[in-house]
C-alpha cells in the first residue's frame, strides 16, 4: 500500500462515527461525580483549585469506561491516586526545564512500556501523562499543589463512590462477554447447517475466557449464571464441528446428513435463549420445536457411530447450558466456596510484579512495545521544547496531544491524529462561540464543562473524533473558568494539536514498528502450535489410560492465541505503507485457510478423544512425534523463506500402510491423512510466493 492510499484510509478511518448502543446512566453517573468534585472544589478552594480537581475526576472516569474486567471502583481510585502523584511531582520539578524533561521522558517511557500488560493500562497511563501537563500549570505554590492532589485522588474517589452506590448492569461486562460466546456458538451451529466446513472466529471464546478471571473477592459475588457456562461453551465447538462434518461424521447426503442439520438448527435457537438470559438476568425462554429435536427418538434411529455419539454428547451439554443460564445447577457447596474452581486473577498489588514481568518481557530488539516507548518518551520531549519555543506561553498542548493520540500501532496513531485535530477545531470552535455569546461566569463556566465532559461520556464509543470535540470544548470551559484567556485558548489550541499530531506522524516515519515484516514469523509460530495441538490429541489416542485432557487444553488455547496474534498482524499490515517482504496477500490468505483447517481437523479427532478403557492406537504415538518434529522443521523453513516439506509425514503414513500386524484405527489414520492434506495445501501456498 502507497503511503498516499495509507494516509487515505487512516485519514478516513479516524472522522467515521460509527453507530454503538449508548449507556446514559453510566455517562450520568461519571458527569454527576464530576460536578460534585467541581462543585465542591470551586465552593471550598475557588475555580483554579476546582480546575485542577476536575481534572482527576474527569480521567477516573474515563478510567472506567475501559475495556476492563476488574471492578471499576479500583480503576477510578488507581487513575485518580497516580494523576495526583504525577502532578505534584511535575510541579515541583517544572520550573527547572532540563530535570523536568528527564522526569517527563521517564514518565512517557514507563507510560509507553505499560502498554506491555494490556491496553487499559496503556491508555490510563498514557492519559495520565497528557493530563499532568496540563494540571502541573495550575498550582502556584508546593502547598497548593499537594492541595490540587488531594482534591485529584478526591475526584478519583468521589467516582469510586458512585460506582459503588448506584450501579449500573452490576457484572455487565462479564454478562456482555459470556452471552456474546454463547451467541457466537449459536451463528456457528447455524452456519454449519449449510457450510460443513465453516470456519470460526475464536476472539468471543478467548475474551469470554479473560472476563471469567476473577479475583477471590469477586469469586464469593459472582452470579450463578456465570459459572461454568464459559466452560461448556469450549466444550460445545469440537462436538458441533464434528457432527456437521462429511470426513469424519454425518455423510454428505441422505436422511443422515438432514437430521443433522435439523440438529444443528435446535442447537442454535437453544443456544440464543442461552445468550439472552444471561445478558439480561432473566430466565430462559426455550424454544419447544428445537427441544423436541434434541429430544426426539429418531435421533437413536438415524444416526449410528461418531454422529450419534456426537449428538448425544451435544445434547449434554446443551442441557448443562440451559441450567447453568436458569441458576439451576446442582450446588454443593460449602459456603463461601466458588461453584467451579474458577480462574484467578491477581489482585491489584499482586499485578504489580506481573506488569513488571511482562514490562521486562518487552524490553527486547524488535519489540514493537519498546519501539513505542523510545518513540513517545522522544515526541513528547520534543513537542514540549517546541512548545516552549513557540510564542504561546501554553506549550504543554503540543506533547499533550502527541501523547494521547499515539499507539504502538501504525493505523490507530494516523487515524486518531487526523481525528484529534478534527475534533480539537470543531470542539473550540463551538466553545468559543459559546463563550463569546455568553461571557460565562466561573459557576456557568463549570457547568458548560460538565454538559460537555457528560457529552464525551456518552459518545466515546461512537468515535474518536466526536470524543475530541466533546473533550475539546470541556478544556475550554475548564480553562476559561481558571482564568486563562479565551481568544489565546483558541489560537494556541489548534495550532499546538496540529504541531503535536504532526510529531506524532513523522515519529512513526522516522522509526516505525511494521507487522509487515513480522507476518512469516507469526505465520511460523501458528504452525508451531497448531502441530503440537494436533500432535497433543493423537498422543492421547496412543494412551487413553492415563490422558488428561489438560494438556489438550493448553495446547488448544496456545494454538488460538498464535492464530489471533497472525490475524491482528494481518489487519495492521493491511494498512501499512509498506510493501510485501516475502509473502502476499493473496499467499497469506491462502496459508490462513489451510492453517485454518489443519486445526479443525485436530479439533474434530478432540471431539472423538477414546474413553480411558479403550484401546490404545501405538501408531498415533509415532504420527504424533513425527508431526511435531515436522512442523517445527516446517516453521523453521517458513522463516527462512522456504517451501516445507511434509515428506516425513508421508513417511509415516506409508510406513503404517507397509507394516504388518492388526489393522490400523480407521478414524485415527482418516484424520491423519487429513492433517497431510492441509500441510500441503499450506506448502502449496507458499509456493505461489516463490514463483511471483
Amino acid at each position: 500500500m502507497s503511503w498516499l492510499r495509507a494516509l487515505k484510509e487512516t485519514a478516513r478511518s479516524g472522522l467515521t462515527i460509527e453507530r454503538r448502543s449508548l449507556e446514559p446512566l453510566i455517562a450520568l453517573r461519571g458527569a454527576a461525580g464530576l460536578a460534585i468534585v467541581v462543585g465542591l472544589s470551586l465552593a471550598l478552594f475557588g475555580p483554579v483549585i476546582a480546575a485542577g480537581s476536575a481534572f482527576g475526576a474527569f480521567q477516573a472516569a474515563i478510567a472506567t469506561f475501559q475495556r476492563s474486567w476488574r471492578p471499576r471502583p479500583v480503576l477510578a481510585l488507581v487513575s485518580g491516586a497516580s494523576l495526583a502523584v504525577s502532578t505534584f511531582i511535575g510541579y515541583l520539578t517544572v520550573t527547572h526545564t532540563v530535570l523536568f524533561l528527564v522526569l517527563l521522558l521517564l514518565w512517557t517511557f514507563v507510560a509507553g512500556m505499560t502498554w506491555a500488560a494490556g491496553s487499559t493500562a496503556g491508555i490510563i497511563a498514557s492519559s495520565n501523562v497528557a493530563i499532568m501537563l496540563v494540571t502541573i500549570t495550575l498550582p502556584t505554590s508546593v502547598a497548593d499543589a499537594a492541595a490540587h492532589a488531594g482534591m485529584m485522588a478526591f475526584g478519583g474517589l468521589v467516582q469510586a463512590a458512585l460506582i459503588v452506590l448506584f450501579p449500573v448492569r452490576r457484572w455487565g461486562a462479564q454478562r456482555d462477554a459470556l452471552a456474546d460466546a454463547l451467541a457466537a456458538m449459536a451463528d456457528y451451529a447455524r452456519r454449519l447447517r449449510n457450510d460443513p466446513v465453516a470456519p470460526f472466529d475464536p476472539v468471543p471464546l478467548m475474551t469470554a475466557r479473560s472476563a471469567a478471571a476473577v479475583t477471590p473477592r469477586q469469586a464469593r459475588r459472582r452470579p450463578a449464571d456465570l459459572h461454568g457456562a464459559r466452560g461448556v461453551a469450549e466444550r460445545l465447538r469440537p462436538v458441533l464441528a464434528s457432527l456437521a462434518d462429511p470426513a469424519l461424521g454425518v455423510p454428505a447426503e441422505g436422511p443422515e446428513r438432514y437430521w443433522a442439520q435439523e440438529i444443528l438448527v435446535a442447537a442454535g435457537s437453544l443456544l440464543d435463549s442461552a445468550a439472552r438470559a444471561v445478558r439480561h438476568g432473566d430466565p430462559v425462554q426455550l424454544d419447544e420445536t428445537a427441544l423436541s429435536v434434541l429430544k426426539s427418538p429418531d435421533t437413536e434411529v438415524i444416526l449410528v457411530g461418531p454422529p450419534r455419539r456426537a449428538a448425544d454428547r451435544l445434547a449434554s451439554l446443551l442441557a448443562d447450558v440451559i441450567e447453568i443460564a436458569e441458576g439451576t445447577g446442582t450446588d454443593d457447596r460449602t459456603p463461601g466456596e466458588p461453584l467451579v474452581p474458577h480462574r484467578r486473577r491477581p489482585t491489584l498489588l499482586r499485578l504489580v510484579p506481573v506488569v513488571y514481568r511482562a514490562m521486562r518481557r518487552e524490553t527486547r530488539l524488535g519489540s514493537t512495545i519498546l519501539r513505542h516507548a523510545i518513540r513517545v518518551s522522544a515526541v513528547a520531549s520534543a513537542g514540549y521544547l517546541v512548545g516552549l519555543a513557540l510564542p504561546f506561553g501554553h506549550g504543554y498542548w503540543a506533547p499533550m496531544t502527541a501523547v494521547m493520540v499515539m499507539r504502538p500501532e501504525f493505523s490507530q496513531t494516523y487515524s486518531r491524529s487526523v481525528a484529534r485535530f478534527g475534533g480539537t477545531v470543531v470542539g473550540v470552535g463551538c466553545a468559543t462561540g459559546i463563550v463569546q455569546l455568553a461571557h460565562p461566569t466561573a459557576w456557568p463556566s463549570a457547568a458548560l464543562a460538565v454538559v460537555s465532559a457528560g457529552l464525551m461520556y456518552l459518545l466515546m464509543r461512537t468515535g474518536y473524533a466526536v470524543s475530541q470535540v466533546c473533550v475539546s470544548a470541556y478544556v475550554v470551559f475548564l480553562l476559561g473558568m481558571a482564568g486563562n484567556d479565551w481568544s489565546q485558548t483558541v489560537t494556541e489550541r489548534v495550532v499546538l494539536t496540529l504541531v503535536g499530531g504532526l510529531l506524532a506522524m513523522v515519529s512513526y516515519a522516522l522509526y516505525p514498528a511494521w507487522e509487515t515484516p513480522r507476518l512469516r514469523e507469526r505465520l511460523a509460530g501458528w504452525l508451531v502450535t497448531d502441530g503440537r495441538y494436533a500432535a497433543t490429541v493423537l498422543d492421547r489416542y496412543a494412551d487413553p489410560a492415563s490422558r488428561t485432557l489438560d494438556d489438550v487444553r493448553a495446547a488448544l488455547l496456545t494454538t488460538r492465541e498464535a492464530r489471533v496474534a497472525w490475524q491482528e498482524a494481518l489487519d495492521t499490515a493491511r494498512h501499512e505503507p509498506v510493501r510485501h517482504r516475502g509473502i502476499s496477500r493473496t499467499a497469506a490468505s491462502e496459508a490462513q485457510d489451510a492453517l485454518a483447517q489443519f486445526g479443525r481437523v485436530a479439533m474434530l479427532m478432540e471431539a472423538h478423544l477414546p474413553a480411558a478403557s479403550a484401546h490404545p492406537v501405538p501408531e498415533a504415538a509415532r504420527l504424533a512425534d513425527t508431526l511435531r518434529r515436522a512442523t517445527e522443521q516446517a516453521a523453521k523453513a517458513v522463516r527462512e523463506r522456504r517451501v516445507p516439506d511434509w515428506e516425513p509425514v508421508r513417511a509415516a503414513l506409508k510406513r503404517r500402510d507397509d507394516a504388518e500386524g492388526p489393522p490400523p484405527d480407521t478414524f485415527v489414520r482418516n484424520g491423519a491423512t487429513l492433517l497431510l492434506r492441509a500441510l500441503e495445501d499450506f506448502s502449496q501456498a507458499l509456493e505461489a510466493v516463490g514463483r511471483s
